[in-house]
Order: structure tokens, then C-alpha cells, then sequence
């Protein structure tokens, strides 16, 4: 069930790593800054896109594996002084670990019952932040740049202050979950995934235990997430509830349909989409989300499939 990587799939891939890696000496500081942030979220939208995109599995509690990232990088360096690769092995490791004990429970269910009881996991998540307010200072949240060491590498030192640190450090983690993510696709259990999403009990009939392979899926696109979230703690030195709330489980889905789910270049192009759409309409009008809704209605009229769902069904069908 396994496919080959064709060359201009990974021409086509590896060239989007290339151009930003070359684009950031070219970029103006602000939008320096920006594209950070957006490769960043275009991890949490690729890890979101293995359960939603490739499995078909729709989930609106996300929020808690990228909130499970962010305290679980930005608390121990606050109240435990860890370096920068310590907190961040910590933030993969928790939402590693949150995804396998919610997924033992949530892939029980299926459909609507999956939706709302992600739904419901997130939002208890979501309080328990609030709840601890002691720890997390809740709303408020935490700054982390004050106690956040700079990282030593081969005798550089490494200032996480630094805009350039942030634009690398957000695309070392975008390149390596766009290679893993092309991996997964093409493998075997990537089939399978795709196999589920198609048709689960046919795919049961061949013998596949489908409750092991979505486990597999929730806790891979729980960890990816939570690996976004680890590195936007340590990049922008903030932790807070708000990367817990609902909004936060509705962005990788909003940019997932808007790229295309179940395209690997769909999420990418989605997140930079919508990110700059909002910030220019922010910038026009103080009612920007009625510009943000229209555009987003025309999106879904003349690309039903979201971008490269679209593109690949008409014109490039070999796009994985």
C-alpha cells in the first residue's frame, strides 16, 4: 500500500523549505516577524491536517495539544529555570502524552460523538487553565524572556530575541514536520490512514484494526501540534490561556479547509492566506472580519476543495 516519493513532488516541497529560507533576506523586519509566526502555525495546521486531512477526523480540540506544548515549554523554564532544548522536549513529551491518554478514550467515538467529545476535553482544558490561576496566571499569562537562557550551539550563542533565531528556529521546525508529514503520506500506514478516512469498515474488512491506526493518528497530529506550541512559547516568550481556547481549535480548521485538507502544501498556503487576509482587512477597516467572511465565501464557492484540493482535482492530480 506503500508509494514512491515522485521527483517533482519533492522538487515542488523541498523548493517551498528553500524559498523561505532564502526569503528571510529579503524580508522587510516586520514581515520577518510574521512569516515566523506563520510557519509555526503552519506546523499546528500540518499536524491538525494527519487527523482531519488523511484520517477523517474532525476535531475541535486541538487547542489543548498546542496549550499542552506551550506550558509544557514556557512552566518549566519559568518556575524551573530548563534551557531552551530542555523546555521544548518537555512541551513535545507532554503533548505527546496528553494525546495518548485523550485518544484511548475519544477514538471511541466516531463523527459527531468525536466532535463533541473533543470539543468538550478542550474546553475542560481550557479551564483547568484558568483554574490554576496560582500557576498559570490565567488570561494574564506569563512572559518568559526574562528567565529564558540563550541557547549555546557549537560555541554560538543564540538569543532567542533575535529575529533571525526566531525565523530559523520557526522554519527548522516547519521543515521537519513538512518532511515527516510527506513521509507519513507516503507510507504504508499513511495508506491506511487514507483508507480509513475513504471508507473505514471496508477497511476493517481487510483486517486493519482501525482503532489502532486512528489512535496512531491523533497522538502523531497531537504531538506535531504540541511541538508548534513548545516553539511559540520559547520564540515569543509568552504562555497564556488564551492558546487553550476554543479560537486556537478553530484556526488549524480554518486553514486546513481553506488550503485544502488532505493536501500537504493545502495547510501551508491556507495559514499564510488567512493570517495576512486578516492583518490587511485589520488594517482597513475596523469591521474586518465582514471582509474576512466575504472572502472566505468566495473561497468556498470557486474552490469547494479549498486551494490545492481544488488544484490537484482539476489540473495536478499527482499532488499528494
Amino acid at each position: 500500500m506503500s508509494r514512491r516519493i515522485s521527483g517533482k513532488v519533492l522538487v515542488i516541497h523541498l523548493g517551498i523549505i528553500a524559498l523561505l529560507l532564502v526569503a528571510q533576506f529579503f524580508l522587510s523586519p516586520y514581515h520577518h516577524i510574521n512569516v515566523a509566526r506563520i510557519m509555526i502555525f503552519a506546523a499546528f495546521a500540518l499536524g491538525y491536517n494527519v487527523l482531519l486531512g488523511y484520517t477523517g477526523l474532525l476535531s475541535l480540540g486541538h487547542a489543548m495539544f498546542f496549550a499542552a506544548g506551550v506550558y509544557g515549554a514556557g512552566l518549566p523554564v519559568f518556575y524551573l529555570q530548563f534551557n531552551a532544548l530542555e523546555a521544548f522536549a518537555t512541551g513535545v513529551v507532554s503533548s505527546f502524552l496528553l494525546g495518548v491518554t485523550f485518544g484511548l478514550i475519544v477514538i471511541r467515538t466516531s463523527g459527531v460523538s468525536f466532535l463533541i467529545v473533543t470539543l468538550m476535553f478542550a474546553q475542560a482544558a481550557f479551564l483547568t487553565t484558568l483554574y490554576f490561576n496560582e500557576i498559570t496566571l490565567g488570561d494574564q499569562g506569563i512572559v518568559i524572556s526574562q528567565v529564558l537562557p540563550p541557547l549555546e550551539v557549537g560555541g554560538a550563542v543564540l538569543e532567542f530575541s533575535d529575529p533571525d533565531v526566531k525565523y530559523n528556529a520557526a522554519l527548522l521546525l516547519f521543515g521537519i514536520t513538512f518532511l515527516v508529514c510527506i513521509a507519513i503520506v507516503y507510507s504504508p500506514i499513511g495508506r491506511v490512514f487514507v483508507a480509513i478516512r475513504e471508507n473505514e469498515a471496508r477497511t476493517r474488512m481487510l483486517g486493519y484494526n482501525t482503532y489502532k491506526y486512528k489512535l496512531v493518528s491523533l497522538v502523531i497530529s497531537a504531538t506535531i501540534s504540541g511541538a508548534a506550541g513548545a516553539m511559540y512559547a520559547l520564540l515569543f516568550s509568552y504562555i497564556g490561556s488564551t492558546f487553550a481556547s476554543i479560537e486556537y481549535s478553530i484556526f488549524p480548521l480554518l486553514w486546513t479547509l481553506v488550503g485544502g485538507m488532505g493536501t500537504l502544501i493545502g495547510p501551508v498556503l491556507g495559514t499564510g492566506l488567512m493570517f495576512y487576509l486578516v492583518d490587511i482587512a485589520s488594517g482597513l477597516t475596523e469591521s474586518h472580519l465582514i471582509v474576512v467572511g466575504i472572502v472566505l465565501v468566495v473561497l468556498v464557492l470557486y474552490f469547494p476543495k479549498g486551494l490545492m484540493g481544488t488544484i490537484r482535482e482539476k489540473w495536478l492530480p499527482w499532488l499528494p
